[in-house]
């Protein structure tokens, strides 16, 4: 076989892969649509959106992915996290993720939180098992406990279980693209397959609101002609 035929069979096998790899990225597959679609809070940009519980250990998995992935955000995306809080237990785990939040602790310990249920088997559900370990961290319990009553944590813990309902929120992790486009470590495959279908998603999502700002731009003005 000569080589220009080698070539082109290579780029032809390649294509195909390529294809598959797409093909794969559809509705009912590895995302889903949400109906009917909600409103988002991007101011603009496209929004993404994990419901999550530091008590899953499907989360668990897939948030170093996540998190790596959110350090490199392009400027036109937002993502945010939003804890489950259907159960007594899980809503303690919502209040916790939400007073570091507003203490600005949680880029510090959020991980750590994560790695003291599914490492070390430490209870955080517990409101003494996880004031003994807050404590460890560093952090003032007096304070902490002021912040986790303050009327901004309880109005966030309000909001977390309208949006749950709003969604349509069955299991966790469950990640959602400009308010419609739905995907999970089950739907994608594995933890490190949710991420490419998330950056799918967002360009379905990109493509679909450049119409809506284009309708929306004015028309450039005419030039006047130069005075003689």
């Amino acid at each position: 076989m000569t080589f220009r035929r080698l070539f082109t069979l290579a780029f032809a096998v390649l294509g195909l892969a390529a294809g598959a790899a797409q093909a794969q990225f559809a509705p009912g597959k590895q995302y889903s649509l949400l109906s009917p679609p909600q409103p988002t809070e991007g101011g603009g940009k496209v929004e993404v959106i994990e419901f999550f519980s530091y008590a899953c250990p499907h989360c668990y998995h897939l948030d170093p992915f996540l998190e790596s992935w959110a350090k490199k955000l392009p400027p036109d995306v937002v993502f945010r996290r939003v804890p489950a809080v259907g159960s007594a237990a899980w809503s303690q785990l919502g209040l916790l993720f939400y007073t570091l939040e507003a203490m600005n602790k949680l880029d510090a310990l959020h991980a750590k939180v994560f790695d003291a249920m599914h490492k070390e088997n430490i209870a955080l559900a517990n409101t003494k098992v996880r004031e003994g370990w807050l404590a460890k961290q560093g952090i003032d319990m007096a304070q902490y406990a002021a912040v986790e009553k303050s009327f901004s944590v309880q109005s966030k813990m309000s909001r977390a279980m309208q949006l749950m309902g709003a969604y349509k929120v069955d299991g966790v992790p469950m990640v959602v693209v400009a308010g419609k486009y739905v995907t999970s470590t089950g739907q994608a495959g594995s933890p490190d397959k949710v991420v490419p279908v998330i950056e799918q998603l967002i360009g379905l999502a990109r493509r679909e609101m450049a119409p809506a700002a284009t309708a929306g731009a004015k028309p450039a003005a005419k030039p006047t002609s130069a005075k003689k």
